[in-house]
């Protein structure tokens, strides 16, 4: 007999709450419980999908029999709620970033060993084929010694995406928003990150927080990266518009590349999954080819999600656990220190 659905609070129904909610509703290893929003807004969508709504999170924590929990709020409650899912024994599943301040992070990451219950931090990326794939290259030596990376991500958001005022102020922009998941795929494919330097800008949008920057990494094992990012730029290279893993846009992918590993054997573009080698001697001076390396696609949100039934059922651990998603969260704010002070911030 097949094991009985998991049933599932989502706290927060921002677009991404709404998108773990349309997920759970086609899985048949999880049920939505309930769904906990301070907007009232939300009482809406909890009539419509059929469940409890409540206006707090520890509310539900308290009154809803939960195998676990969804937390999609703002980033500055992250620690906070994920604490409280601790105290009452639920297990997590928490947005990235895992919390604004590493000191918070660090106190979850305690907390959830100290006490069993897991926390499983959405780094979606992760749960991505291409990202897999790559980290396998990555790591087997297929590519040689790593000698440097390439990352960009740069894109045009509509001004309606601001209008939610914590977007344009501490604890919002790019970086910690979204060069957050680039800074994360790094780790999980090339390892830990050394050393940090970056530059900002907020010549373009005029928020309290940057709209650009322009980031170099050391990597522990000494390649050297260099990340590229805006809010404000229309472009082809994007995560989201060269993976094909975002049904929400409504057009074809660009075919682009949204990063590039660079080894001394050989080359990957991630995601069109572009191997390029050197013949006869390995040389600028021999003929270069390429071979497609084939990845299966997967939806990595609903990967995830089915990774964290497994969690929640004890047939796996976090493949993002809070201590690791406390790293990620370390090195994403080392960008900004980094920005801000005009020096190299030291991570090793």
């Amino acid at each position: 007999m097949s094991a009985e659905p998991r049933r599932l609070a989502v706290i927060g129904c921002g677009q991404i709450g709404r998108s773990h909610i349309a997920r759970m509703r086609r899985t048949s290893g999880a049920v939505l419980a309930a769904i906990s929003d301070p907007d009232p807004s939300a009482r809406g969508l909890a009539d419509e999908v059929g469940v409890p709504y409540f206006a707090e999170a520890k509310a539900v924590l308290a009154e809803v029999p939960l195998d676990g929990a969804v937390i999609a709020t703002p980033n500055a409650t992250h620690a906070e709620l994920g604490l409280a899912c601790i105290e009452a024994r639920v297990p997590a599943l928490i947005e990235k970033p895992i919390s604004d301040r590493v000191e918070d992070a660090i106190v979850l990451a305690d907390r959830s060993e100290a006490t069993g219950v897991p926390i499983l931090v959405g780094h979606h990326r992760r749960h991505s084929p291409f990202i897999r794939k790559a980290r396998e290259m990555v790591r087997s030596g297929a590519l040689g010694s790593l000698v440097a990376i390439s990352a960009v991500w740069l894109v045009k958001k509509p001004d309606a995406y601001f209008e939610a005022a914590w977007r344009r102020g501490a604890g919002g922009g790019p970086i910690l928003i979204n060069l957050i998941h680039d800074i994360d795929c790094l780790r999980a494919i090339a390892g830990d990150i050394a050393s940090v330097q970056a530059e900002i800008s907020r010549a373009r949008r005029g928020f309290e927080v940057e709209d650009s920057a322009a980031v170099i990494l050391r990597m522990a094992s000494g390649a050297l990266t260099t990340a590229l990012l805006s809010d404000a730029a229309p472009s082809p290279w994007s995560w989201e518009l060269t993976a094909g893993e975002q049904t929400s846009y409504p057009f074809p992918m660009t075919g682009q590349d949204a990063y590039r590993f660079v080894g001394t054997d050989g080359a990957l573009e991630v995601p069109t999954m572009r191997l390029w080698r050197h013949g006869g001697a390995g040389d600028w001076l021999s003929p270069m080819a390429s071979d497609s390396v084939p990845v299966e696609r997967v939806d990595p949100l609903e990967a995830q999600l089915a990774h964290f039934i497994d969690v929640i059922a004890g047939r796996a651990k976090p493949l993002i656990d809070a201590r690791d998603a406390a790293e990620t969260l370390r090195a994403t704010l080392a960008v900004k220190q980094a920005a801000l002070t005009g020096q190299r911030v030291d991570l090793l």
